[in-house]
C-alpha cells in the first residue's frame, strides 16, 4: 500500500477536515493495523495483525461505513491516549449539527492514528 499518505499530524487533521478520502482513511488503518495485501495470491494477509483484528475482521473492514469496527478502534485506543486529539492537536470537536456518523467515525479513526503515533514515539 504505497499510495497511503505519510502518518503525521498533518495527515491527522487532513482525515479531520476530509481532505482524505474515506479509502484512504481505511488504507491508513488497514496498514498500521498491520493488514497487507499479498498481489501474488490475491488476498489479504492479516498475520501482523493483533489477535482481537484476526478473530473478528480476517480481512479489513471498512472503518467509515460500518459502526462495529469503529468500536472496536475506539476501545483499542489506550486510556491515556484517549485525548490526544484535543491536548496534542488542539482539536475542539465539530460544532453541533455540522457532524454526523461518518464525520465521527472519521475522528476515532484520527484518534487511533494519533495513539498509534504516540505509542511510536513519533509526537
Amino acid at each position: 500500500m504505497s499510495d497511503i499518505p505519510t502518518l503525521n499530524k498533518d495527515t491527522i487533521w487532513a482525515i479531520i477536515h476530509e481532505e482524505i478520502d474515506d479509502a484512504g482513511v481505511n488504507k491508513l488503518l488497514w496498514y498500521y493495523l498491520g493488514y497487507r495485501y499479498d498481489e501474488t495470491q490475491q488476498k489479504w494477509d492479516n498475520s501482523l495483525v493483533g489477535q482481537a483484528w484476526q478473530e473478528n475482521y480476517p480481512e479489513p473492514p471498512d472503518f467509515i461505513e460500518n459502526r462495529p469496527p469503529n468500536v472496536q478502534l475506539t476501545r483499542s485506543i489506550p486510556a491515556e491516549n484517549k485525548q490526544l486529539l484535543k491536548e496534542n492537536l488542539g482539536f475542539k470537536g465539530y460544532k453541533l449539527g455540522e457532524f454526523g456518523p461518518r464525520q465521527t467515525r472519521r475522528a476515532t479513526a484520527a484518534s487511533w492514528l494519533l495513539s498509534y503515533m504516540q505509542q511510536q514515539g513519533q509526537l
